[in-house]
């Protein structure tokens, strides 16, 4: 698959980056030749494990690959374009999530606890605990009547968020009639306006790709069929002294014989020598 992919960028040029499914190949292959220089590396046994969590990732993507091969289905075809398009959607979507969330999450923070160093849980506190609550999942630290101190630390020391601040009768010193509400609005602007606003874009994406259904599957079965025409017919491993070949013959004509307009880089170094 590398060969491949090397000798498909070799013809394509800036071309072949151009495609998502080339970036799919090009990261699964980076992450298996990482994957196996941590496995070789035995000295320890974090590189074993690092090169095993580098595996089941490169397993995501060379499984996810695979929906390339649907393209060819009249049915499947436009469904995986609108999985494409929609991923685009889910970006803006992202964007305007992201200005909610680390709004609410950096005022929470801030009214909750003082002087948290630990950079993991004010990710969780900033972020990941916002990001949960557009799912349902409601904060249980913005409640003083229910407030748990046994789910906390006060010093830091532990693998637990840091208490909230207490006032001088050793209560939370937070105002409830500020984070209630505040929590409120939050999962209402992102439960009901966001996760709405992201399910009328997909539901134009789909109308649009749907009226072309049949334009858009003979263009991604063309393309397919193009993609497979180009490549060489020689099994492996033979093909690897064909594109070797290739590059030589290239070179050999853009040197030698000048039919090149602009100079490949193998002719820029002949030349600077």
């Amino acid at each position: 698959m590398g060969v491949i992919s090397a000798g498909s960028w070799y013809m394509n040029g800036n071309k072949y980056f151009s495609d998502p499914w080339n970036i799919m190949d090009t990261l699964g292959i980076f992450y298996f030749i990482t994957g196996i220089i941590f496995r070789l590396h035995s000295s320890n046994e974090s590189s074993w494990y690092s090169g095993r969590v580098i595996f089941c990732l490169d397993y995501i993507i060379f499984t996810l690959r695979l929906i390339h091969i649907f393209t060819v289905s009249r049915n499947l075809g436009p469904k995986i374009i609108m999985l494409q398009r929609m991923m685009i959607d889910v970006f803006f979507f992202l964007f305007l999530f992201g200005v909610w969330m680390v709004a609410f999450g950096v005022a929470r923070q801030g009214i909750l606890r003082k002087n948290e160093y630990r950079w993991e849980w004010i990710f969780r506190s900033v972020i990941y605990e916002p990001y949960l609550a557009m799912f349902g999942q409601y904060p249980d630290d913005i409640d003083g009547t229910t407030y748990n101190f046994d789910r906390c630390t006060f010093s830091g020391n532990e693998s637990k968020p840091l208490c909230v601040e207490l006032d001088a009768d050793n209560h939370p010193r937070f105002p409830e009639w500020i984070t209630i509400p505040l929590v409120c609005i939050y999962m209402l602007s992102t439960n009901i306006l966001l996760v709405n606003l992201l399910v009328a874009m997909f539901g134009y994406t789909v109308g649009s790709v749907q009226e072309n259904n049949d334009q858009v599957w003979k263009f991604q079965r063309y393309f397919l069929v193009q993609e497979y025409g180009s490549r060489l017919t020689i099994p492996f491993p033979f093909v690897i002294f064909a594109y070797i070949y290739m590059v030589m013959k290239k070179c050999f004509k853009c040197c030698c014989k000048k039919e090149c307009i602009e100079p490949s880089i193998c002719c820029k170094y002949h030349l600077s020598e």
